[in-house]
């Protein structure tokens, strides 16, 4: 269990039985920084999801999902204090009606080697119907590069990161994640979900490489059960006391039935491709975000200062629909500390 920052446990069960978290993880929620709407060419116009955030040259460079006029599309903002930013508009296209892309290009994430940013993006040939445009399965992953993290990022449609596999753990959904180098090869931890007669069961895979202009290797299992029920991943390594934490978005399920993304969870480890279920805390849920009560996204996090800065995704009020989100920020303390005593509750 969590130590320093434990607080009483979490109390909440979905009527499905699908698992909770035991735990909290204190963090202090700053609230929106940045609203959907008026990005450039009505690029969020209806939305503004997925936040991913990196850092280079000393600005904080946000790409997130902006849902406008024609579909969603990867946007960028740039900041210098992660409170203020500064909208640069889309930075990826739709691609043509051929391209597995021509619905949506979002939700990037990207890695530096060799002098070269390479960006892995969702792509995915289907949404709903104007004007949310919400994508739907298939999610894939696309691959892009360029010099600068602002652009212009050229589309490798030659490459094929992820394979397609039906009757697998992701069958409908094998979309990017973070991305680390680790013992000499590439792990990124993505976001895969199959469908059954019961619905969608969502967790994380681990995929591997050693070029990042080849095909991965994806793992034969998830990290997590599917009945975890998470996805999207960003991961923060604590060198003190050497233990990794990856960030997630969980979905929950309402007493109506409904699915939405209910809370950001954190999961630790000491080894990054072995993870136990039971090491799990719920960060931000509507018990304290300040000002999202419902729907709350996906999480990506950066050391800023001594303090952990976590940007997600959210819905004002006790919305829990996908579109009309902004980008909230939450402080967490460090160090996190994480005891020896594995928690069995």
């Amino acid at each position: 269990m969590i130590t320093s920052t434990c607080t009483v446990p979490a109390q909440k069960r979905y009527i499905d039985g699908r698992p909770n978290a035991t735990y909290r993880l204190s963090c202090v929620d700053e609230g929106v920084v940045l609203k959907h709407g008026d990005g450039a060419d009505s690029c969020d116009t209806y939305g503004a999801r997925e936040a991913i955030v990196n850092k280079d040259n000393g600005n904080y460079y946000l790409f997130y999902d902006g849902a406008g006029k024609t579909g969603w599309l990867a946007c960028l903002a740039v900041s210098k204090d992660l409170k203020i930013w500064t909208k640069k508009g889309p930075i990826l296209t739709l691609g043509d009606s051929t391209k597995p892309d021509s619905k949506s290009a979002s939700a990037p994430w990207v890695i530096k080697d060799n002098g070269v940013w390479h960006m892995f993006y969702l792509g995915t040939p289907h949404t709903s119907p104007a004007p949310d445009r919400i994508p739907a399965f298939p999610y894939l992953t696309m691959k892009a590069r360029s010099a600068s993290l602002s652009g212009p990022w050229k589309k490798q449609y030659d490459v094929t990161p992820f394979p397609q596999k039906e009757h697998s753990y992701y069958s409908v959904t094998s979309s990017p994640g973070f991305i680390v180098k680790y013992k000499g090869r590439f792990l990124q931890f993505f976001s895969a979900a199959t469908q059954d007669s019961s619905g969608t069961k969502r967790s994380l895979g681990l995929a591997k490489t050693s070029d990042l202009n080849a095909t991965w290797q994806l793992s034969a299992k998830p990290i997590f059960p599917l009945t975890e029920q998470v996805e999207n991943s960003s991961l923060y390594f604590d060198d003190s006391s050497k233990t990794w934490y990856l960030f997630t978005n969980h979905i929950g399920i309402n007493d109506a039935g409904d699915e939405y993304t209910d809370a950001i969870w954190v999961y630790w480890s000491k080894d990054l491709e072995k993870w136990d279920t039971h090491n799990k805390a719920i960060v931000l849920d509507a018990t304290n975000c300040s000002w999202a009560k419902g729907a709350i996204g996906m999480p990506t996090v950066i050391k800023a200062g001594s303090k952990l800065a976590m940007l997600y995704d959210a819905s004002a009020g006790n919305s829990i629909g996908h579109m009309g989100r902004d980008i909230g920020l939450a402080w967490i303390s460090l160090p996190i500390k994480v005891n020896k005593t594995k928690n069995t509750k």
